[in-house]
C-alpha cells in the first residue's frame, strides 16, 4: 500500500511538473481537438506572439468548429496569400489579459446580462449567459458557446469554444 501512494505521489508530481510551463500555444499543441486551430496559427506566423509574456485569454476553436464553416473555407484561409485575413480571424479569439471564466461571469452580471469584449484584432465579442453558459457573439450575429475553460497557461487562460466567431 505504501508503494502505491509513492508511486500515485509521483504521478501526481511529475503531471504537475508536466503542466506547469505550457504557454497557450502549448496547450493548444496538446490537444488533439485543436489540431486545426494549431496549423492555422502556424500558418498565420503567430506562434511566437501568442508564445510571449501576454497576458492572452485565448477562445479556441475546436476542430468540429472549423469544421461547421462552409467547405474549403480553412483550406483557402490556410493558403499563403491569406495570411492577413487567417491572422485577423485569429486575432478575434484573443483578448488582452488573463480573463479566467469567474471574470467572463462576473462582467457578464455587471453589464446587466453582457460583456462586450475588445478582441486582439480590435473587433468587439459580446458575451452573454444562455442555457447556463458563456455564449459569445461576433458583430455578424454569429455564436459560439465554451465548452471547457480556464487552461491556465504561463501567458494566460485558454476556453474551448465550439464555433468559429468572425469579425465584420
Amino acid at each position: 500500500m505504501k508503494k502505491l501512494f509513492v508511486m500515485l505521489f509521483a504521478v501526481v508530481i511529475t503531471t504537475s511538473a508536466f503542466s506547469q510551463g505550457k504557454d497557450v500555444v502549448d496547450i493548444a499543441i496538446g490537444s488533439a481537438d485543436h489540431t486545426t486551430l494549431v496549423a492555422a496559427v502556424k500558418a498565420a506566423d503567430l506562434v511566437t506572439t501568442l508564445k510571449s509574456k501576454g497576458p492572452f485569454t485565448v477562445f479556441a476553436p475546436t476542430n468540429a468548429a472549423f469544421n461547421k464553416l462552409p467547405a474549403g473555407t480553412v483550406e483557402s484561409l490556410l493558403k499563403p496569400e491569406n495570411k492577413a485575413q487567417l491572422a485577423k480571424i485569429l486575432t478575434y479569439h484573443v483578448v488582452s489579459g488573463n480573463v479566467d471564466a469567474a471574470g467572463v461571469v462576473a462582467a457578464i452580471k455587471s453589464g446587466n446580462g453582457k460583456a462586450v469584449l475588445t478582441t486582439v484584432s480590435g473587433g468587439k465579442l459580446t458575451a452573454s449567459m444562455d442555457m447556463g453558459k458563456v455564449k459569445l457573439t461576433d458583430e455578424s450575429g454569429n455564436s459560439a458557446f465554451v465548452t471547457a475553460a480556464d487552461l491556465k497557461g504561463t501567458n494566460g487562460v485558454v476556453h474551448v469554444i465550439d464555433g468559429v466567431v468572425l469579425p465584420k
